[in-house]
């Protein structure tokens, strides 16, 4: 089986490694896109398209816009993948050390390298708007003086030399992907006897302790929340919606928590039940 999967990105990119990570072994055919929403939009056209979208830094924090995106599009969660991220800088087979005069990544890899690149001042440091973007221009170009910071499979990919591995600066940073498919797909793919997490978001009245009430059922039913995400609702002022990961040992028990909260929540949403997902580098 090929898993047709749209990603942000290009062959090389994190996004890339991430689908690769959760289907080690299979088929994947990638459909590379530049923004989020033609990710969405690719699975809309399409529905045998999955998607694989970051929606979680463990240094930066949550990516905002694509909770949005999630919720609107109706797609559904199927999986996940953690994978640490792990920079490498790489040039021209022809060049070394002695011939690098710039650097190139996107600007978040270059901070998370600034340990590195303080180190090696005489490179003149530029942004650009993918990691594996960066790879692939120089060999495009062949740019000689020219180096790449992006993950070590883009130099195979592009014909590249890596000079050093692991040059960011925190060993211990993981983006945590989401695995996206249309409703209909996603019944297929999931089982029941597998899942062990849950996302859900929903808005609650605005009431005193209302969100304390919801937290109480979810301890009394011995599930473990693994993330609460608020986001303002645009045109109600002070007003939030709610996105909640949970695992559980327990499908039935959890299934009866989300019958007790749906009452005391407004437009409880289900985006997906799915599997825990693994790390990997």
């Amino acid at each position: 089986m090929i898993h047709k999967i749209a990603i942000q990105g290009i062959k090389g990119s994190f996004h890339d490694i991430a689908a690769h990570r959760y289907y080690e072994g299979e088929d994947v055919q990638l459909i590379c896109c530049d923004t989020f929403e033609e990710v969405f939009a690719q699975m809309q056209a399409d529905p045998d398209v999955l998607g694989m979208v970051a929606i979680e830094n463990t240094i930066a924090g949550s990516l905002l816009h694509n909770y949005e995106l999630l919720r609107d599009s109706g797609a559904t969660i199927i999986g996940e993948h953690k994978l640490r991220i792990s920079h490498s800088i790489m040039c021209l087979p022809e060049d070394d050390w002695a011939d690098l005069t710039e650097v190139n990544s996107h600007p978040v890899a270059l901070m998370q390298c600034r340990d590195f690149l303080s180190q090696h001042k005489g490179m003149k440091v530029v942004e650009v708007a993918d990691t594996a973007g960066a790879a692939a221009d120089i060999s495009k170009g062949n740019l000689h003086g020219h180096a790449a910071i992006c993950h070590k499979d883009a130099a195979q990919i592009y014909g590249m030399k890596v000079l050093q591995e692991g040059i960011e600066t925190n060993k211990h940073n993981f983006t945590r992907f989401l695995v996206l498919a249309n409703p209909e797909q996603a019944s297929r793919m999931r089982d029941l006897k597998e899942v062990d997490k849950s996302s859900f978001v929903f808005t609650l009245p605005h009431e005193e302790g209302s969100l304390s009430a919801i937290l109480s059922v979810l301890s009394f039913y011995k599930l473990n929340l693994t993330k609460i995400q608020s986001l303002p609702i645009i045109g109600k002022e002070w007003q939030y919606m709610f996105y909640i990961d949970l695992s559980f040992t327990d499908y039935t028990r959890y299934r009866q928590a989300i019958n007790a909260i749906s009452p005391l929540t407004n437009n409880l949403k289900l985006l997906g039940e799915y599997k825990n997902g693994k790390q990997s580098i």
